[in-house]
């Protein structure tokens, strides 16, 4: 008998001790956004059950990050840049991976690394010369700042042409010999075959734009083009906090990206799967 099935109890109190961990701060958050702005921190010291469950409810929280924040503009141009960025993004690196995995051309191998080479780089480092690109063209405070430079992801394109790579060139071959060109190959066979990358590639978008800061910040200047990670920071004022209305925010910014995940689970771990274990 071994020490892991001699001591079950053991493990289930590690187990549920991490779950408190993680848990008992999302727990108060939740709470916390339901509680007027002076009762926050007057049940923390001592915890009772009154630090988790709130005697007096009030939306007031949610209230005012509609009426008073604006909060539902920041939602629709948050949804309106994650949904327009996912498009052309998995349209502009779908045909780039194409291109990479099915033509054969001298230099293919120096742009693959490149574009490999393009997802290792923070994004803090080149802040300054795409700020200026974008500045030349007139596009600051613009949806064409939030939108374009997130439309060429170089994980995207590396996923889709590990998972192009490995569809038969026999078939390819036999729709151009049917007459078909290489754009109706790749929309009409390609592009269908490659559903479950598509979903992966499409969540690690909306993720990326979604919980994007730094550069919305620097991109845009008044509250017309305000994104969900700008908007929470701008909870924080030097008078003061609202941290009911920022927790409200938060758990808002935290549940709608899980609410798309859940269901689309199961296709973005196929997909992960499909591409690492090709060659």
């Amino acid at each position: 008998m071994n020490k892991r099935s001699r001591n079950p109890w053991l493990i289930y109190f590690i187990h549920v001790l991490i779950a408190a961990i993680v848990i008992l701060p999302l727990a108060f958050g939740f709470v916390s956004s339901f509680r007027h702005l002076d009762d926050i921190f007057r049940y923390m010291s001592p915890v009772t059950w009154k630090t988790f469950i709130p005697t007096n409810l009030t939306l007031e929280a949610y209230v005012n990050l509609f009426s008073i924040r604006g909060f539902g503009r920041v939602l629709f141009n948050t949804f309106f840049v994650t949904t327009l960025t996912v498009i052309f993004g998995l349209f502009v690196c779908s045909l780039a991976a194409f291109g990479l995995s099915v033509f054969n051309f001298k230099g293919r191998n120096i742009i693959f690394v490149i574009v490999l080479l393009t997802f290792m780089i923070p994004e803090e480092s080149i802040a300054i010369p795409l700020y200026r690109l974008v500045d030349s063209l007139g596009w600051i405070n613009t949806y064409y700042a939030l939108i374009v430079p997130g439309i060429a992801n170089g994980l995207v394109i590396f996923l889709y042409r590990q998972f192009f790579m490995d569809i038969p060139k026999p078939l390819l071959e036999a729709a151009r010999m049917d007459g078909a060109s290489w754009f109706k190959i790749y929309w009409s066979i390609v592009m269908p075959l490659s559903k479950p990358v598509t979903v992966t590639a499409s969540l690690l978008i909306f993720i990326q734009q979604w919980e994007s800061f730094m550069w919305p910040l620097i991109a845009t200047r008044t509250q017309e083009y305000r994104v969900i990670q700008v908007a929470l920071s701008h909870l924080r004022t030097e008078t003061g906090t609202y941290w009911n209305e920022l927790f409200a925010a938060a758990l808002i910014s935290v549940i709608i990206p899980v609410l798309i995940l859940l269901p689309l689970q199961r296709y973005f771990v196929q997909g992960i799967t499909n591409t690492s274990t090709k060659d």
